[in-house]
């Protein structure tokens, strides 16, 4: 059964940094794209960063430069590292990735950025 855990956020101060983990198991990891969506308090989810099988890496227009997405296929497990954090990046983020046609989703995270 395809499973993926969160871990990390939390609340930080503009310009600092945090680190989202998603470990994954019962999937074939290495084969698949991986996706962070980041969900303000009352808005729709939107996609922030994808990284897929051959580790090629997008970004949404807002995160360019600030975020960066990496993963081990050794370890199961894609990352999200957040930079220069700013009070808009205030959200719950989640990983996400599909198996064999069925989204599978992270429980969320929430990352709060406030002064």
């Amino acid at each position: 059964q395809a499973r993926l855990v969160q871990s990390g956020g939390g609340s930080v101060q503009p310009g600092g940094s945090l680190r989202l983990s998603c470990r994954t198991s019962g999937i074939n990891f290495r084969l698949y794209t991986m996706k962070w969506y980041a969900q303000p308090p009352e808005k729709e989810r939107d996609l922030v960063a994808s990284i897929d099988s051959s580790g090629y890496t997008e970004y949404a227009d807002s995160v360019k430069g600030r975020f960066s997405v990496s993963r081990d296929n050794a370890r199961n497990t894609v990352w999200l590292s957040m930079n220069n954090l700013k009070p808009d990046d205030t959200a719950v983020y989640y990983c996400r990735t599909n198996d064999r046609g069925r989204e599978v989703w992270g429980q969320g995270t929430l990352v709060t950025v406030s002064s």
